[in-house]
């Protein structure tokens, strides 16, 4: 049976999101207060123009210049850019695939205006596969 579901019924919806500018303590405090292992990284504008992951403050850490630099650090400085993107209208299939090549946890869901409206994530493709 094909999932005929499109990623905007399965997205979470209105996603945490952090400037460029944030600091590195800042959004490790929001991933781990909210639970999450990804944010979207927006403009002044509100526009997508990185994601910040676990996986990104990891690999930071294991730099050493980052680390004695650490205090300093900006969000913007270890984003990963661009962030990898899908339309609310795609399908589901299209979300694991994209995911599968790129070999990301996430997709961040933006809108027409490139400003993001959800996150589609591995867990929430099995979620749905379980319903």
């Amino acid at each position: 049976m094909t999932d005929t579901r499109t990623v905007g019924e399965v997205m979470t919806a209105n996603p945490i999101s952090v400037t460029e500018k944030a600091s590195l303590a800042e959004a490790a405090g929001i991933l781990d207060s909210n639970k999450i292992t990804g944010l979207p990284v927006v403009d002044e504008n509100g526009v997508l123009i990185g994601v910040l992951s676990q996986t990104d403050l990891v690999r930071a850490r294991a730099n050493q210049h980052l680390v004695d630099n650490w205090p300093g650090l900006a969000v913007g400085q270890i984003m990963t850019k661009p962030a990898l993107t899908i339309s609310a209208t795609a399908s589901l299939q299209e979300a694991a695939k994209m995911m599968e090549q790129h070999r990301v946890h996430r997709l961040v869901v933006t809108s027409v205006a490139a400003t993001p409206i959800g996150i589609i994530s591995t867990s929430d493709l099995v979620r749905s596969w379980l319903r």
